[in-house]
């Protein structure tokens, strides 16, 4: 669930692919280091800590209430942690299931988790120095939506 190694997206895809061949849809998504940040600068680095019991143990909450949610045939995530340059993966989430609807909303649904509620600090470093990183108000939103779909 969390690694300091690099990770390649290919290769997970293929792997993942290969536990679940009776699906029909298999959904990922690869979250990349950018060159730049929200304001334009070039970005030279970024840092990820965690709090490795209290954030896996979110991250295996959050696949368990995707695998319930859903009809999945299966659900993988795989975050980074630790120093990463612009281009590296910094998180891999894929999902399995019969259809395709199961399949986009359960990564869907795993990615807004990560990026408002699991516990990581980011810090991001341009030639102006480090600085943490806060989710953006467009970040809750999104999760915002699957407490509402849950009250319908």
């Amino acid at each position: 669930m969390l690694t300091d190694a690099p990770l390649s997206a290919p290769a997970l895809l293929s792997e993942f692919e290969s536990e679940y061949p009776d699906a029909g849809a298999i959904v990922s998504f690869s979250g990349i280091v950018r060159p730049r940040n929200a304001a334009g600068e070039q970005v030279t680095g970024l840092y990820l800590q965690a709090y490795s019991p209290m954030t896996e143990r979110g991250m295996t909450t959050s696949l368990a209430g995707a695998l319930q949610r859903w009809p999945l045939d299966g659900a993988m995530v795989l975050h980074r942690i630790g120093d990463m340059v612009p281009g590296e993966t910094i998180v891999f989430v894929a999902t399995a299931s019969r259809h395709r609807r199961a399949a986009f909303e359960a990564a869907d649904f795993l990615m807004d988790y990560l990026k408002t509620q699991a516990v990581f600090w980011k810090k991001e470093t341009t030639a102006a120095g480090s600085t943490w990183i806060e989710p953006r108000s467009e970040d809750y939103a999104d999760a915002a939506r699957w407490a509402k779909a849950e009250g319908a």
